[in-house]
């Protein structure tokens, strides 16, 4: 060793030094630093983990808040359909309701527009009566007593004549219904021997009256589809036509 230079005591004397050295160092610095990186390496991949479930939950948190408002909208839609229906059919039946009230409002008006118009008729009846007589007394003086002119014009206005339907004389079809138009209202007893008449000789089940004072005097029995036109109008047109 000496002819190498080395001096064995010295050389020996640095070899225990180093290895006290590196005793020292790996057990007072490098184990402790080695600890040191395992803990931070653990804590590394432990804040990885805890960022990878809280990724996880916050995508999950993302998706039931989505689910919630999806859930939400459609049940307001749902609630916003159902509202508009519901106003939709109120605002039906409030429609409705009006317009059955004005139809009744109507038919009413109506009802009584021609139950009004059948009194004015009814007083015109025995005004033209009265001046029927006056102009008969003059004409043909005491021969007509007041009664017989009554009853004349009752005939002429009822087509009634003692007691009898004349339109009805030849009447040779049937029908389950009836409707009968004069040219001014009948009273009672004139309704009366017209239902029994027509009953017996159409065999109506039912008879309406109506009144048209264009057709002048006599009656018009409507019985289907079929018409008996007894009426004074109904003559003068035939007479007119005949006449061509």
């Amino acid at each position: 060793m000496e002819k190498l230079g080395i001096n064995l005591g010295f050389f020996l004397f640095q070899v225990f030094n180093f290895t006290v050295l590196a005793i020292l160092l790996y057990a007072w610095a490098y184990k402790p630093i080695l600890k040191m990186l395992e803990n931070r390496r653990n804590k590394i991949a432990q804040s990885l983990e805890d960022a990878r479930i809280a990724a996880e939950a916050r995508a999950n948190a993302e998706k039931e808040a989505a689910r919630i408002i999806a859930d939400a909208q459609a049940e307001a839609g749902k609630v916003i359909r159902e509202a508009t229906e519901r106003a939709a059919s109120a605002g039906k039946d409030v429609k409705a309701a009006a317009e059955a009230e004005a139809a009744r409002a109507r038919e009413a008006a109506l009802a009584d527009a021609e139950a009004q118009r059948n009194r004015i008729l009814g007083d015109l009846r025995g005004q033209v009566a009265a001046l029927a007589i006056a102009a008969a007394n003059k004409l043909v003086g005491e021969a007509l007593d007041e009664k017989k002119q009554l009853a004349l014009i009752d005939d002429f206005f009822s087509g009634v004549k003692s007691g009898k339907v004349v339109v009805l004389d030849n009447a040779d079809f049937k029908g389950d219904s009836a409707e009968v138009t004069s040219a001014l209202p009948l009273n009672d007893k004139e309704q009366e021997t017209i239902k029994k008449s027509v009953l017996d000789m159409v065999g109506a089940a039912a008879v309406a009256f109506r009144v048209d004072p264009s057709i002048l005097g006599g009656l018009v029995i409507k019985v289907g589809d079929k018409v008996l036109d007894g009426s004074v109008a109904g003559k003068l047109e035939g007479l007119r036509q005949t006449l061509k």
